[in-house]
């Protein structure tokens, strides 16, 4: 764990009285490249962003544990500097092909159903490419909704 990183946990814990044996499940910066990783973090620092779409498959393939209700995470800037800490409030799985716009407007990007599913169907593609599999409309998504609860 970088030292900056600890230190904003740390913080944390001691600014909020948190039980020092809390402990956060991962820290990571959202987006894709430089363009929405600046976007995403300044919607998730402004309240509008709060849930979070990924492609349910990558958490098996990865050996990653799927997000849980109460899990704390520490939100960074492309340069790995903490600007946030968020925690999950809700995890529920839905297909691609069933979203609908009250539940992915949670996200805070899009003003339509119809920009969100290019927006993710583009995103969803290339994380499907890097495993070597075709991207298909009935994909499972697991939408993790957050709260950002320190800045």
């Amino acid at each position: 764990m970088e030292q900056k990183i600890r230190e904003y946990w740390e913080k944390f814990k001691l600014d909020t009285n948190a039980d020092q044996d809390l402990n956060y499940k991962e820290d990571f910066c959202f987006g894709y490249d430089e363009r929405t990783y600046k976007e995403l973090l300044k919607l998730v620092l402004e309240g509008k962003k709060k849930a979070t779409s990924s492609a349910l498959f990558q958490y098996e393939k990865d050996n990653e544990e799927e997000p849980r209700v109460g899990d704390y995470a520490i939100v960074t800037d492309s340069l790995r500097n903490p600007k946030c800490i968020i925690k999950t409030t809700n995890v529920r799985y839905i297909k691609f092909n069933e979203m609908n716009y009250d539940i992915c407007k949670l996200e805070g990007e899009d003003e339509n159903l119809e920009s969100w599913k290019e927006e993710h169907r583009r995103f969803f593609t290339s994380v499907f490419k890097r495993y070597n599999l075709n991207f298909t409309e009935d994909m499972d998504i697991l939408f993790e909704e957050f709260e950002v609860v320190y800045r």
